[in-house]
């Protein structure tokens, strides 16, 4: 196994959630339960998946200079994650407003406060800083200015990093931000907007066509687990966890922090997106978006990665070979 780092660039938020007995729609107010505060973040979860799966984590971005974003840095010091370079800004600590119906899916609204002041140079200053290089893993997603988004994943790839991009949102995203990024791990709505409608695999191949850089496409696909889709390789469908959910908000995070934390110990890419899918499933059986996040000893017991092997899982190559190759 490998022992690569995970460094997240990203989102830290404060989440504030209501439960209610379901969601409203444009315009409706839905009177639910008293509102909960977690810790939250794309960015912020993310780091947590990776961390709970052993995986050794260093995290770049912002939070403000208030009591949300001391709460934030405390909260990601307590799961061992290396805070030096989460910086302390005069804007509010980013803020996201949850609402949760009694199905577990989910509404979300993100104020990003602090998370807006991540620029190109200090995210480039800190992965010099931390000195990524082959072997380590480097997770970032769209909840941060673009522009930084694209100089972190540039920079960790010429240094011979594995990139992997989670394009949440994924509106207007620059094509370098893809460009830039071994791995990318939409949704199909984001897929939808990245390559257009259709079959998802379709939309894949189209993406990887469109984008030269990028080694494989990881869809998300929800209750139905995810799609790999490697370039000259068939596609993997990778099938749910069977767990009863009770939240679903976090599942991404935990898929591509588990994602991030397998490649990073040296998993091949298939065994490592079978690991993502069988935790995310995991991280919905508690409420919270870091609540249900398993440990390693959990997946493990879970059986995660340890299935058949699936499309392109035995031979390297496809972007398959080496963790995020591509």
């Amino acid at each position: 196994m490998g022992s690569g780092r995970v460094v997240v660039v990203g989102s830290v938020n404060v989440d504030l959630v209501v439960v209610a007995p379901r969601l409203p729609g444009p315009g409706e107010t839905v009177t639910g339960g008293d509102v909960a505060r977690h810790h939250g973040g794309k960015g912020g979860n993310q780091a947590v998946a990776a961390a709970r799966l052993g995986a050794a984590v260093a995290f770049v971005g912002a939070v403000g200079r208030d009591d949300f974003g001391d709460a934030a840095r405390a909260a990601l010091d307590a799961e061992g994650i290396d805070t030096r370079h989460l910086a302390t800004v005069d804007r509010p600590t980013g803020v996201a407003l949850v609402v949760v119906d009694e199905r577990a899916e989910n509404l979300i609204a993100v104020a990003p406060g602090a998370n807006g002041a991540v620029t190109p140079a200090a995210a480039v200053s800190a992965l010099a800083a931390l000195a990524v290089g082959p072997g380590d893993v480097i997770l970032a997603c769209r909840e941060i200015p673009s522009a930084a988004v694209a100089a972190a994943l540039a920079a960790a790839r010429a240094a011979g990093a594995a990139t992997i991009l989670n394009p949440a949102p994924a509106d207007g995203l620059d094509p370098a931000v893809l460009d830039a990024a071994s791995v990318v791990t939409p949704n199909e709505a984001e897929l939808a907007v990245l390559a257009g409608p259709g079959d998802a695999g379709a939309a894949a191949r189209r993406l990887l066509a469109a984008h030269p850089g990028v080694g494989s496409v990881v869809v998300t696909l929800g209750a139905r687990g995810a799609l790999l889709v490697a370039r000259d390789a068939p596609p993997d469908a990778v099938p749910p966890a069977p767990v009863r959910p009770v939240d679903t908000t976090g599942a991404g995070d935990t898929f591509n922090g588990a994602l991030a934390a397998a490649l990073a110990a040296g998993r091949l890419l298939p065994v490592a997106v079978r690991r993502a899918v069988a935790a995310a499933g995991l991280s919905t059986t508690r409420p919270g978006a870091r609540g249900g996040m398993p440990t390693a000893a959990e997946l493990d017991a879970a059986g995660a990665g340890q299935g058949t092997p699936g499309a392109g899982q035995g031979t390297p190559g496809a972007g398959q070979g080496t963790p995020g190759a591509g």
